[in-house]
């Protein structure tokens, strides 16, 4: 396996980077997004019977969050936001991660069993195309309902009395 050299700028950010990484990606973020309990209802009713342990239990960290001046502009220091990061092996030996928002340590396990499960065979890949619909739809909605209350603002300009 060889490393690929990070990204030099923002906007070269997923040029260069395989099929199979941008896959995961993907559902490794929809996962981070999902509440605990639709992870959790899922896995009882589909992988109740996949044996897996905790390679690393959950944990609650902080990580700094950067920033672009503009959003493409010079990156700065934003601030600081909690997260929780976990990783399991499954009984087969694959090993899954996952970081998400917050302290949610129940979703982050959650979201590493289902990251392995996809790594393994994409067992889930209709409940993770699910949930990204989903969220699309959300974020769609909330862009409506933020568009409906944007008011755009301009001057008049006046002639100059002499």
């Amino acid at each position: 396996m060889t490393a690929q050299p990070a990204p030099q700028s923002g906007s070269d950010q997923g040029s260069n980077i395989n099929p199979a990484t941008q896959a995961r990606q993907r559902w490794m973020a929809v996962l981070a997004r999902t509440d605990h309990a639709i992870l959790e209802q899922e896995w009882q009713n589909h992988f109740a019977d996949v044996q897996w342990s905790h390679l690393r239990e959950p944990q609650i960290g902080m990580v700094m969050v950067r920033g672009r001046a503009g959003g493409a502009g010079q990156r700065f220091n934003l601030g600081e936001m909690t997260v929780t990061r976990c990783a399991i092996t499954l009984s087969d030996g694959t090993v899954g991660h996952a970081y998400v928002k917050g302290r949610d340590r129940i979703q982050a396990q959650y979201a590493a069993l289902f990251d392995a499960i996809m790594q393994r065979d994409d067992a889930a890949s209709d409940f993770i195309e699910t949930l990204a619909n989903r969220q699309a739809e959300a974020k769609r909605e909330n862009a409506r309902k933020v568009a409906a209350t944007k008011v755009d603002f301009f001057t008049l300009v006046r002639g100059e009395d002499e």
